[in-house]
């Protein structure tokens, strides 16, 4: 199998623009027999391994060396048939943030575009330029191109446009009412300012409380007062996520020897994956009281606060199970926002013969029907969830 590279149109001197397709027997096709052909992927860049290691996998595609370039073939793709425009666009971090930015917000400009997963290859980036790029939020997912194995691409490519096209769904404004405001947007605009306004209110409230755990925490073993660690939110957003630490420092880089007390029972290694332990051994006294107490979540009022979370919605969950959850039966789950509090734990907290397809099964329950009264009805049955038998 070999792919041909077309060359460069004679027509168009400034719109250097490669197409890729592989074939049994090598041939050479004319530039403007381009468009004719469905196109996989679309390179913005001119690393040669890359571009092989997408033939490969997509069967064909675009390649262009400049930004500027990559904007006018796809101005073209969408003045051809559908069928032109490509699945997922991959991007070099060559280019700077600006121009970068610039782009995005032109994909952003045609809703035929704007469906489409926008990926960075972080290869060869520093870590700082790396953190850059992570906070400016310009794309769907950033990765290191090389180091990906082809099926995880295959799986990640797959993910990402179930959720641009559900993210586009859910964004869409649907027909006004006779007043000509949209529901959905009201029910957005009181689930936002309801998250304000209480997270601050209880900020307030509970700031003496923070500082008597902070000192116990303190008191009983060493280390940070707060464990953060990355989550994965709605749409596989990923932030920082804030708990009071419950656990002796380091716990959580020793869960291979604890898989055997796994609360999540039939782990094969295939399919979703969920970590929780009955009364597990790592947890400090302090920190079994606050799980009980459910007083190790108040932090989470700062992501509420600072917009990664809502105070209902599903769980924002570890990157490690996140990762297990890509496929089009679990992806739904991650359509609704990460909250705090959510339907399966006034169902099933604390319960050890929840299975995963349960939990998962209630996240996409809420997801689907998601509301301003929903989420009321969950806050009044919380406090029941509030108090469990177990530290898990």
């Amino acid at each position: 199998m070999e792919f041909t590279l077309l060359p460069r149109t004679n027509t168009q001197k400034n719109h250097r623009f490669a197409h890729f397709s592989i074939n049994s027997t090598p041939t050479f096709t004319r530039p403007e027999a381009v468009h004719h052909t469905k196109s996989g992927f679309y390179y913005i860049g001119k690393n040669s391994a890359n571009i092989e290691k997408l033939v490969k996998i997509f069967k064909r595609g675009y390649a262009s060396e400049m930004i500027e370039n990559a904007k006018s073939e796809l101005k073209r793709c969408l003045l051809q048939e559908k069928n032109n425009i490509p699945e997922i666009i991959f991007c070099e971090t060559k280019f700077d943030l600006a121009a970068i930015r610039n782009f995005r917000n032109f994909l952003n400009s045609h809703s035929s575009l704007s469906s489409i997963p926008f990926v960075l290859d972080a290869s060869n980036l520093a870590q700082t330029e790396l953190e850059l790029h992570k906070k400016a939020k310009l794309s769907d997912e950033i990765l290191f191109l090389q180091e990906t194995a082809e099926e995880k691409l295959v799986v990640k490519t797959k993910f990402l446009k179930k959720i641009k096209s559900r993210t586009l769904d859910l964004e869409a404004k649907p027909e006004p009412e006779k007043n000509g405001v949209s529901p959905f947007s009201v029910y957005q605009l009181l689930k936002r300012g309801f998250d304000i306004f209480l997270s601050l209110s209880l900020l307030l409230l509970v700031s003496p409380i923070f500082l008597l755990i902070a000192l116990a925490i303190n008191l009983e073993s060493k280390g940070p007062v707060f464990y953060i660690s990355k989550r994965a939110g709605r749409g596989y957003r990923i932030f920082n996520f804030y708990k009071f630490r419950t656990m002796y420092v380091g716990a959580d880089k020793n869960i291979d020897e604890f898989s055997h007390l796994n609360q999540y029972n039939a782990q094969t290694g295939i399919g979703p994956l969920f970590f929780k332990i009955d009364n597990d051994p790592r947890i400090t006294k302090v920190g079994s009281f606050l799980r009980k107490s459910s007083l190790d979540e108040l932090p989470q009022l700062i992501n509420v606060l600072l917009g990664d979370m809502s105070l209902v919605g599903n769980r924002p969950l570890p990157l490690y199970e996140a990762a297990t959850l890509t496929t089009d039966d679990w992806a739904a789950r991650f359509m609704a926002p990460a909250g705090i509090t959510g339907l399966w734990q006034i169902k099933k907290r604390g319960h050890k013969d929840m299975s995963v397809e349960e939990r998962i099964n209630l996240d996409i329950v809420y997801a689907k029907r998601n509301n301003f009264m929903y989420d009321l009805w969950i806050i009044a049955n919380t406090p029941y969830a509030l108090i469990q038998k177990s530290n898990a």
